[in-house]
């Protein structure tokens, strides 16, 4: 018989797959507005961004910014380590045989993967303002101008004092 951690950690995997899978049909739909026509901001290529790296890199400071978001983007083994040890964590308090050590362990892997989560989005909304910076810079100099308001509230005035809030979970691949 299966026992409560084992329930729920299956139960975790199974909806955090589920939720992984149902979100990353979006992450391949950013689009821009350029001369009428919606383009593809993140291509089938590896490279978030890369879509709009044919108007951007006629501006400087543009592709400067654009190449500073795409190595943003990239995966980092700082980010990978402290997320495969929780993983770990979380596995040897399951297969441990001791109750005090297994509940330790599964505590102290789930928080070491949720704090890595936390991290990880944070500095991936940091580095979304590098693109954003990036066709903002080439929209001052160059024409066409790029129409991409990923982060902003349309509903919202550019004045207003209410704080907005951003949750975001993608995927790539």
């Amino acid at each position: 018989m299966i026992n409560y951690s084992m329930r729920f950690f299956i139960l975790v995997l199974i909806l955090f797959t589920l939720f992984a899978t149902a979100s990353a049909i979006e992450t391949c739909s950013r689009t821009a507005i350029i001369n009428y026509q919606e383009v593809l901001v993140d291509t089938n290529s590896n490279q978030k961004g890369e879509g709009l790296r044919y108007y951007l890199e006629k501006d400087l400071i543009a592709k400067d910014y654009l190449n500073k978001y795409q190595d943003g983007t990239r995966l980092k083994w700082y980010h990978a380590v402290p997320g495969s040890i929780g993983s770990a964590l979380v596995l040897t308090g399951i297969l441990s045989p001791g109750d005090n050590n297994r509940r330790s362990f599964v505590v102290g892997g789930i928080a070491l993967i949720l704090v890595n989560f936390l991290i990880s989005k944070t500095f991936e909304a940091a580095n979304e303002e590098n693109l954003q910076k990036s066709i903002e810079e080439y929209n001052k100099r160059n024409l066409p101008l790029i129409h991409f308001n990923q982060l902003k509230d349309q509903n919202r005035p550019e004045d207003s004092l209410l704080p907005s809030i951003l949750i975001n979970y993608s995927r790539t691949f």
